[in-house]
């Protein structure tokens, strides 16, 4: 009663704190809806930003692509990081290109995509399977034929993997539709820009000049190597003239960041090696007592390779089982081995070998009715009627399918995990002979299938394999945690982890103009988080310790240098400039050494010190000529030679790998007649991939910024 008299004695008060508290909660809520800074987007083009979640709806998109047109259930992280790369790559090339399409007036019409789908010829068409199975084309009728199926088809009454094929096929050609549209918009923009540039007669004849006349001559040299670096003085003037000189050369679009970091991974002691060595041995014992149900064993011991209950090519067994099969007796197991390609410790039993065909044709008809028995009843009258002679095709469709052949391989299922109705379905195609019907029970439905043709024999092997990674225990990983940790705790600053990683046993490594475009740091995996954190330090920072790779690696990193958008300061370039003058200043001194010696022949330059000589033939000014003697491609050789008198020594010139003097002693010309119209053909064919280049162009005007790695 106490309470309650309180309560009601302050309740306007009350009253006044909760209001308050409301208001501080939708004002604070309304304050982050209304922050700059709590933008989605994954990037921006031109100003138009990606949204995180749409650049995924794309990568889920284009990831289903891939999977459908190989074949493939999942994809490893180095499929998906490229993926997502080509999805955001595609994404800017088309913003780019719709946005100068739109200021053009350019636009493709549906006309134009169903002329390109009936010509056929387009290669994104040649990589859909709508492929005539005789010539390998693109055949637009299968594809008719499709959509007019998919479009008619009663989904209840054909099997839920029919219908997800069907759904896949679809949202393929959606895509490859979208692809078409998105392709033939970037033509029509290379095109016109193409014809902006164009070859004309004496360009042609140029051109046909510097292929056709050749020259052969003496040559002689003094290597920039034959004088020391330290012979040259390089001086802060020095680098600042060049430095303002070559500026443009140094403009980076995009920031990046210097890193050094320290990878420690963790490895199986050898505790952990000799529990992992006595546990093999013990199912090695039990192996060779199993006579049925391996399936089951293998799962029970944990190997990293299932067994299944078909006979396989040795491409698709493990290399280290397939080097031993000859030395393995039929049901005897084989091990325990180590093999140090995988590290693991194997053991396995080769239960069988059979020579059988790998390639196998075969239709299908899927029966589903109102419940079970009706099914099985349908299924049986379906089986009589295709045993009896009843045409195959004609009842296919009569259940809104076309009983057409389909061929499948080795290849197709031999790397995938099979089991259950999977198993079933190619267990029946592999044990029916050519021509044989059976009538298969599968889930909900039933199976017609006659295999219509066998090819490729090979052997196949039945093989029960235990194999497991020599893997470190919890104990072995807590201890190197625990110590990596004590050294990052005593170790905080840059300075600190730089004078005491080598003492404590860690490497420091170093990672320089690491960009926010790549997938992680120091190619480990699951570094994604270290890269985040790389872009948001400030330059000195130490970050804390990462758990990455494959649950077996830990990193630290600290920020060493930040180099913003912009041009690159004279700092970061110093050495490249300082080799370049080094080189130039190498040159003046070789160059004033030849003309001193006052030369007038190239054996009088052979006497030089450090003199090389050497004679090349058929030089051309289209092309650059290498010197054996220099060890370099010296693209002025074929410059200077397309224009010397014949046997006139020339004066020293400077190359890329040293100072050389020439003498042309013989001039041909190919026996080849100028055709203008051939020549300028060839000229505009450079010119177009030279066009091309116009997306790079679009790309710095168009303020591209990558986000994705805040998000992805």
């Amino acid at each position: 009663m106490a309470t309650l008299q309180s309560i009601r004695t302050k309740g306007p008060l009350l009253v006044i704190v909760i209001g308050l508290a409301l208001f501080a909660f939708i004002a604070g809520d309304a304050w982050k809806v209304l922050q700059p800074h709590q933008s989605r987007d994954a990037g921006e083009v031109n100003g138009e930003g990606l949204s995180a979640q749409d650049y995924q709806t794309l990568v889920e998109e284009y990831t289903e692509v891939v999977k459908f047109s190989s074949g493939m259930k999942s994809l490893d992280d180095e499929q998906t990081n490229q993926i997502k790369d080509e999805v955001w790559r595609s994404y800017v090339n088309n913003k780019l290109i719709e946005n100068e399409a739109k200021k053009l007036g350019l636009t493709v019409s549906k006309a134009e995509i169903q002329a390109i789908i009936d010509a056929g010829v387009n290669p994104i068409l040649q990589q859909t399977p709508f492929r005539n199975p005789q010539t390998g084309a693109f055949d637009k009728d299968m594809l008719k034929k499709f959509l007019v199926d998919y479009s008619k088809m009663d989904k209840t009454k054909v099997s839920s993997q029919y219908v997800e094929y069907y759904e896949s096929m679809s949202k393929f050609w959606s895509f490859v539709e979208k692809s078409l549209i998105q392709s033939r918009l970037a033509e029509k923009y290379q095109a016109l820009v193409t014809k902006a540039i164009f070859s004309n007669p004496v360009d042609a004849q140029a051109a046909f000049n510097a292929r056709v006349n050749q020259m052969d001559l003496l040559l002689a040299a003094v290597p920039y190597s034959s004088i020391a670096d330290t012979a040259v003085v390089v001086t802060d003037s020095d680098l600042k003239t060049l430095y303002d000189k070559k500026k443009e050369q140094f403009k980076q679009y995009v920031e990046s960041r210097n890193v050094k970091y320290i990878d420690v991974q963790v490895t199986a002691s050898p505790e952990d090696k000799a529990a992992i060595q006595k546990e093999i041995s013990d199912y090695t014992a039990q192996l060779s007592n199993t006579t049925a149900d391996y399936t089951s064993f293998i799962r029970s011991t944990g190997s990293e390779r299932p067994f299944t209950d078909l006979s396989y090519t040795k491409a698709s067994l493990p290399a280290d089982v397939v080097s031993r099969l000859d030395s393995a007796t039929m049901g005897v197991v084989y091990g325990p081995y180590y093999n140090v390609a995988d590290n693991t410790i194997n053991s396995f039993k080769l239960l069988s070998k059979e020579a059988a065909a790998d390639s196998i044709e075969f239709r299908q008809i899927q029966i589903v009715a109102a419940d079970a028995a009706k099914t099985k009843s349908l299924a049986d009258s379906v089986y009589t009627a295709v045993k009896a002679g009843a045409d195959f095709a004609q009842l296919a469709r009569k259940y809104g399918q076309n009983g057409t052949s389909n061929w499948i391989s080795s290849a197709n299922y031999e790397n995938g995990q099979i089991d259950g109705d999977n198993l079933k379905f190619i267990k029946a195609i592999t044990n029916a002979g050519v021509n044989e019907f059976v009538n298969l029970p599968i889930g909900q439905a039933n199976v017609i299938l006659q295999v219509t043709n066998k090819k490729g024999v090979q052997d196949k092997y039945k093989v029960a394999v235990i194999k497991k990674t020599v893997e470190f225990s919890k104990e072995t990983y807590n201890k190197a945690y625990n110590n990596f940790s004590q050294f990052i705790a005593t170790n905080t600053t840059l300075d600190k982890i730089t004078a005491n990683a080598e003492k404590e046993g860690y490497k420091l490594l170093e990672r320089n103009d690491l960009y926010s475009s790549e997938h992680g740091l120091g190619g480990i995996k699951g570094t994604k988080e270290a890269l985040k954190w790389a872009f948001s330090a400030k330059q000195g920072d130490v970050s804390k310790l990462y758990e990455c790779g494959e649950s077996d690696r830990m990193l630290v990193v600290a920020l060493t240098g930040i180099t913003e958008e912009g041009y690159r300061s004279l700092a970061q370039v110093k050495d490249q400039l300082k080799s370049e003058i080094i080189k130039d200043k190498k040159a003046e001194k070789i160059m004033a050494n030849m003309k001193a010696a006052n030369a007038t022949s190239i054996a009088q330059y052979k006497s030089m010190p450090n003199v090389v000589a050497d004679s090349v033939k058929h030089v051309t000014f289209a092309a650059p000529a290498y010197v054996a003697a220099l060890r370099s491609s010296e693209p002025l050789v074929g410059a200077y030679a397309s224009v010397a008198e014949l046997n006139k020594l020339s004066a020293p010139i400077k190359g890329s790998a040293g100072v050389f003097v020439l003498q042309v002693f013989a001039k041909e010309k190919l026996n080849e007649t100028f055709d203008a119209k051939v020549e300028e053909a060839t000229q505009q064919s450079m010119y177009q991939r030279l066009a091309s280049r116009f997306i790079n162009d679009l790309y710095l005007k168009a303020d591209v910024k990558d986000k994705r790695y805040l998000f992805f």
